[in-house]
């Protein structure tokens, strides 16, 4: 058994598994991630796919768990009801639903629904990255991007409202099942803030009604001028982010001061096409940084309080 473990944190989501064995500090002591998303885990069991993974750290039984993500979906290994919000994030421990597991205490937290006729949403695993900035009682806009981003209220550390948007997943969509798609293949799997992104972005915040004509304009280009599949994969990407920066100021204000929860190459895109709308203040924080810390303060708060001792 590792020397100093408290707790193991998981964040477990449709396509992806991460799990991080902790020290009481917060210390990483060993981790372990795979592609054993929710419908292959589903397929062999979760508690046999978690198990397999705890025996491969030599994670001894008793050793509690706390997890986040559509772990805790219908489909999942158990429901973790919605939240509904408006509301403060700090007792989300407090609703960690138990998991039925036989060698040792395992929660999910739950997810936060959004009830609102006009406004209806739902985010699940993303309420986790929250909770440091809640601690520290953030007032304004989170963005959190990804296969559908989302764009968060924060008031003075409470969830006020989100928004979802669909971004990532139109991403790949359009490039791979659309008329557009043929003017991508063969881009690289690269990309980034180049002037064909830019030029998205700033055509999309400026009208972003127009953004069906703009996408059609990317067929049309390759049709007629030949334009290099690179280019339109960037525009695509500016038009896309773009559409997503405009609507989220529509929905919920001025991006000034917009905390950016991201990694990897998503990260510097997004801060770039926040800079091109204009907003000021950006502050960026690593995603996986934040789930995990939003995974051990949950864990702290939950096993301290029911006493559960690896």
């Amino acid at each position: 058994m590792m020397d100093g473990l408290a707790h193991v944190v998981v964040d477990w989501g449709t396509s992806s598994f991460r799990l991080w064995a902790l020290a009481a500090d917060g210390r990483v002591l060993a981790e372990r991630r795979s592609a054993q998303g929710l419908a292959a885990s589903a397929a062999e069991g979760f508690e046999a796919v978690l198990e397999s993974h705890l025996a491969a750290l030599g994670v001894a039984d008793g050793v509690p768990v706390m997890m986040c993500g559509m772990v805790g979906s219908r489909s999942g290994w158990i429901e973790a009801a919605y939240l509904d919000a408006p509301l403060r994030l700090e007792g989300l421990a407090e609703r960690a639903v138990a998991a039925p597991a036989a060698r040792r205490p395992v929660r999910i937290l739950p997810g936060i629904a959004q009830r609102s006729p006009s406004h209806p949403d739902v985010m699940r695993g993303e309420e986790t990255q929250l909770l440091a900035l809640a601690a520290e009682g953030h007032d304004g806009l989170v963005c959190l991007p990804g296969t559908h981003s989302k764009w968060v209220a924060l008031e003075t550390g409470a969830l006020a409202g989100f928004a979802t948007f669909m971004t990532g997943e139109l991403f790949h969509l359009l490039r791979t099942a659309s008329v557009v798609a043929p003017a991508i293949a063969g881009a690289t799997d690269g990309g980034g803030a180049t002037e064909a992104f830019a030029g998205g972005v700033a055509d999309a915040m400026a009208a972003p009604e127009t953004a069906g004509n703009r996408l059609f304009e990317l067929r049309a280009g390759w049709l007629l001028a030949g334009t290099a599949p690179d280019t339109a994969r960037d525009r695509l990407s500016g038009l896309l982010i773009g559409l997503e920066l405009a609507g989220a100021a529509r929905r919920l204000g001025r991006l000034d001061g917009t905390v950016l929860i991201a990694s990897g190459p998503i990260a510097p895109l997004y801060r770039d096409a926040l800079a091109l709308a204009g907003a000021a203040g950006i502050r960026l924080r690593d995603a996986e940084s934040c789930v995990r810390a939003g995974l051990h303060a949950a864990a702290l708060a939950a096993f301290q309080t029911e006493g559960a001792q690896p």
